[in-house]
């Protein structure tokens, strides 16, 4: 006898401000535990000390979860200057000093060497994976693998404020994988003065942003209870990016049985979504004159 799923059917996402001092998988617990979902998942992880947006998808709003994930983010954070951390941000341990400073002339002729397509070293403690293990498991163990730099396109990385002589308030937008901590340590690198990220604010990602978040607050005042929902935005809101293919009846039909249809006027190799009567149909790709889909949307019943 197959085992009962538990939670409820629950479908769309919900763009949380995190906190400081939790991680990204247990915000995803608690939003879950607070809309008694079956299925939920997040779209880009923020590091325990760091706070802003974290967008949460439920239900089928988790086949849309690359979306958001490969989508540009914004940051705003605070470097503080002099030393370099095991970690590159303040939560780790001290590995070397300096006493110089930089002075806004310096950092700002430095920004330039950090936009554009850059190659990037992951920070030692970080979930890229070394022959299958994650650097930050090797790290704990005491091990500091020699991470490959990766492709990295930098939009844009601002210097917003020096609010003294230690540190230095950025904001940037990046593309996927992006580490801030790297940022901070090879800032501090070039300037010949050693840095971390003091501060890490996630600003948007993708579509959303921090006017459209609940508060940890809010979350769990109203768990359970069903104004929760209306802090719920739609599976499609993760898909404005992308065109939309609208189909009638029979075209719709032949999508939920994963046959194609039309899709004319659309470059090839275009990600695009089809819908019918307002209501998301399959994430996909168009392939000549036709769009192939590649996740069909199921709104079953709870």
């Amino acid at each position: 006898m197959s085992r009962r799923k538990q939670g409820r059917a629950v479908h769309g996402w919900l763009i949380l401000d995190k906190p400081p001092g939790f991680t990204s998988a247990a915000m995803v617990a608690k939003a879950k535990w607070a809309l008694g979902a079956r299925k939920a998942g997040h779209a880009g992880t923020l590091d325990p000390a760091a706070t802003g947006l974290l967008a949460i998808a439920f239900g089928e709003a988790t086949k849309t979860v690359p979306c958001i994930a490969d989508a540009p983010k914004a940051y705003r954070f605070t470097v503080r200057w002099g030393a370099a951390t095991t970690t590159d941000d303040a939560e780790g341990t001290v590995l070397a000093e300096s006493d110089a400073r930089p002075n806004a002339e310096a950092i700002s002729a430095a920004l330039p060497a950090f936009t554009g397509d850059i190659l990037q070293v992951p920070p030692q403690v970080s979930a890229v994976k070394v022959d299958g293990v994650r650097a930050y498991a090797l790290a704990r163990t005491g091990e500091t693998p020699d991470l490959a730099p990766r492709p990295l396109h930098v939009s844009r990385l601002d210097l917003i404020a020096r609010p003294d002589p230690d540190t230095a308030v950025f904001e940037m937008v990046c593309g996927k994988g992006g580490y801030v901590r790297a940022i901070a340590r090879d800032l501090g690198d070039a300037l010949g003065c050693l840095g971390h990220v003091a501060d890490l604010r996630r600003l948007w990602s993708g579509p959303f942003d921090l006017t459209q978040a609940t508060d940890l607050a809010t979350l769990e005042r109203l768990a359970g209870h069903p104004d929760l929902e209306a802090c719920l935005r739609p599976l499609d809101s993760a898909l404005a990016d992308l065109p939309q293919i609208v189909c009638d009846a029979s075209e719709a039909l032949a999508l939920r049985n994963g046959a194609t249809v039309p899709a004319l006027g659309l470059a090839l190799n275009t990600r695009a979504w089809a819908s019918h009567d307002g209501t998301p149909l399959a994430l996909g790709i168009c392939t000549g004159a036709v769009f192939r889909p590649e996740r069909v949307f199921v709104f079953g019943p709870d």
